[in-house]
């Protein structure tokens, strides 16, 4: 027996398909372009770009741990892993919460900063050749809202 379509349920046009498999093919091959350039250029992944990043647009250059495995899209532990890494290396430091004795903060340092500072050009550069030199006069506040209103709803 054949499964009926609700009335509501239409299927993609041939252009929204297309759309649709161009995005996932693109939310697999960017990150991966991405990381390796930054690997490539700076021996740095996009993982700890991201936390550096995170951390020196936050205020005092400082977060909860929970708060920036959240805005880094990685699990706690995952980010506990990652921030011991950069704290050897000198680039962050972790630190009691004044509030929650069971928190945990980063803060970024002198040091991390400065290396955030090294590997933005490479990114920069990665971003504009692998994102924006494909992007031609597309319209982009309007293709930033429409992302964002994707991501908003996922």
């Amino acid at each position: 027996m054949a499964a009926t379509t609700p009335d509501e349920v239409r299927p993609l046009t041939t252009e929204e398909e297309a759309v649709m498999r161009a995005l996932g093919r693109l939310m697999l091959v960017l990150p991966r372009s991405l990381n390796h350039d930054l690997e490539r250029g700076q021996r740095m992944t996009a993982s700890e770009y991201s936390v550096l990043r995170h951390l020196s647009e936050s205020r005092c250059g400082r977060m909860r741990m929970s708060e920036l495995a959240q805005a880094c899209d990685m699990s706690l532990s995952g980010m506990t892993r990652l921030a011991a890494k950069l704290e050897a290396h000198g680039h962050l430091k972790r630190t009691k919460c004044p509030n929650d004795a069971r928190g945990w903060n980063a803060e970024l340092t002198e040091k991390g900063l400065a290396r955030l500072r090294e590997a933005w050009p490479t990114h920069l550069a990665s971003v504009r050749r692998r994102i924006f030199d494909h992007l031609g006069d597309l319209d982009l506040p309007s293709l930033a809202k429409a992302l964002n209103a994707i991501a908003d709803d996922a």
